[in-house]
């Protein structure tokens, strides 16, 4: 009788918290969160099980309403911000020991004279190479509050005992901008890896720069960009577009309709503008290549983008997680909306089961093998729109779709003409890094008094045999095995690579991708239509 009583009190217990909660569904979730954590037969994890239930609940309405854990969110917001705390080096972990590729400029570890090629092995007497110890661990001892300082042990090539160095963390700069130069005589080239915080102010400074240096056309490249922050995307086509023109509107169930406008305050507002995307390019790069193409401001080249039009309200828990929350939908000037179709019904409405959001979900996630399959990627002819989602460009008519994406002016297939297994293995194994990294760090000094300047190099440096003798003998090493056929179709992208990746450790990334462009088939195509009339014929 006595356990009768103490269950009805439970019972009751239960019922009168439950009361403060409106929705009858609501009442029914903190019942059933109650129960188990004050009956439950054994002890549970209660933190846990509302991460589960949070994470159950957010996975039955759409891909991109996620939940991630204080930790995560600090890892997810460290690119967006445009910064980061500790000493400043760019890195590759070779053979278990961490090998300096670049200090950053003027950051921390240049200013107390930290090299390139210097391998860091300890931190704070805690030795860091040959134990195997994760990336991320090492990046932990190397991070920290600006202001604070931290020991290191440098083995620098040529100097016989250990090096110590105290270095003063500070904020770190993470880029958006993986290069910007010109490509041709009067065409610029600027390359956008995310939007984060700083992103319009890095795209601005460069265009400036390559306004000095006689640029009239640009080519914008988005391919690979996944997106960032609504700002930023709309501050990059503020640029572009003229005064009150629509660049992009969010509406949703209960978030009414925001439309968000240019200001006619942009730099470059009448040169010719070429947008590259690819089947990665997605959100924030979709808002501005969507404004482009409607307003027949610029041609966009390359494949159909990632189709995510899904606007996310963060929303923060106390412990420091994090709840992102779909809202609303992103619409281009046109009407169009970009996201693509997330469940089977291509409706929002929920099913109830776990089987479904969960085939859903896998669905979802393999649509870029499924556009590989049915050779979307190959041939522009595999795409095809129903007229429900034709749309016309603002200003000369043009017929544009929605639907999920924004489909290029100009189509250009993936090159899978270089590709091979035996190229794939190289790069999977780290072959390609390794190999760079060796040559780097032990020909590093002839090749910068050799090639004083970049346009040097990259007009007279060749991969030559040897290179690609110790590839192979390392290729053997990781058990890849040759195949001379495929050897020989690669070669041309393996020697390219090569090049590309030396000129990155000894100059930077905006070097890496001026050697890199040269076989990038969207690029050359952007470069034809600008040398050619295509751009104006399509916008006449």
């Amino acid at each position: 009788m006595k356990k009768i009583y103490i269950f009805l009190a439970c019972l009751w217990a239960i019922t009168s918290q439950a009361q403060n909660f409106g929705s009858p569904a609501m009442r029914k979730l903190q019942m059933a969160e109650f129960a188990i954590a004050n009956l439950y037969v054994d002890k549970v994890d209660e933190n846990k099980l509302v991460e589960e239930a949070i994470i159950k609940m957010l996975a039955q309405l759409d891909p991109h309403s996620t939940y991630s854990n204080a930790e995560e969110v600090k890892k997810m917001n460290e690119p967006l911000q445009g910064n980061f705390e500790g000493i400043g080096v760019q890195f590759q972990m070779i053979e278990d020991t961490l090998l300096v590729v670049q200090p950053v400029s003027n950051g921390p570890s240049e200013k107390v004279g930290i090299l390139a090629g210097d391998r860091i092995i300890a931190v704070n007497d805690t030795a860091i190479a040959g134990v195997k110890m994760s990336t991320e661990d090492i990046m932990s001892r190397l991070r920290g509050p600006k202001g604070s300082k931290v020991n290191l042990t440098i083995l620098r090539r040529e100097v016989n005992d250990p090096l110590l160095f105290t270095v003063k963390r500070d904020k770190i700069p993470i880029l958006s901008l993986d290069a910007a130069y010109m490509i041709e005589p009067k065409t610029g080239y600027i390359r956008i890896n995310r939007f984060g915080a700083t992103t319009a102010e890095e795209f601005l400074k460069a265009m400036k720069e390559l306004q000095s240096k006689g640029m009239k056309d640009l080519i914008l490249d988005l391919q690979g960009n996944g997106g960032g922050y609504l700002n930023a995307a709309i501050d990059l086509a503020n640029e572009f577009l003229g005064e009150k023109e629509l660049i992009v509107y969010t509406e949703g169930r209960t978030a009414q309709r925001s439309e968000f406008f240019a200001k006619g305050t942009g730099n470059f507002r009448k040169g010719r503008l070429v947008v590259l995307v690819d089947e990665y390019s997605a959100s924030a790069s979709e808002i501005v290549t969507g404004a482009i193409q409607d307003w027949d401001r610029g041609v966009v080249v390359g494949r159909r983008s990632f189709g995510k039009g899904l606007v996310q309200r963060p929303i923060d828990l106390p412990d420091g997680s994090m709840i992102r929350l779909t809202i609303a939908r992103y619409y281009t000037p046109a009407g169009r909306c970009i996201q693509k179709p997330y469940d089977s019904t291509a409706d929002t409405k929920l099913s109830g089961r776990n089987s479904d959001s969960e085939n859903n979900q896998k669905k979802y996630n393999q649509d870029l093998i499924d556009r590989f399959n049915r050779g979307e990627l190959m041939n522009a002819d595999s795409i095809h729109f129903p007229d429900s989602l034709k749309c016309q460009t603002k200003k000369l008519g043009r017929t544009v779709y929605g639907g999920g994406g924004i489909m290029p002016d100009y189509f250009v297939p993936i090159d899978t003409t270089l590709y091979t297994d035996y190229h794939r293995n190289l790069v999977a194994k780290g072959v390609i890094i390794k190999l760079t990294m060796k040559y780097i760090e032990k020909h590093r000094k002839e090749l910068l008094n050799k090639y004083k300047k970049f346009e040097t190099f990259n007009e007279k440096f060749e991969v030559d045999d040897e290179l690609l003798k110790t590839m192979r003998e390392m290729a053997d090493q990781e058990k890849i095995e040759f195949n001379e056929e495929q050897y020989n179709k690669a070669l041309p992208l393996i020697k390219t690579q090569l090049k590309a990746l030396i000129a990155r450790d000894l100059w930077d990334m905006n070097e890496y991708f001026q050697v890199m462009n040269k076989t990038n088939k969207s690029v050359e195509r952007a470069l034809e239509i600008l040398s050619s009339k295509e751009y104006e014929q399509m916008l006449k």
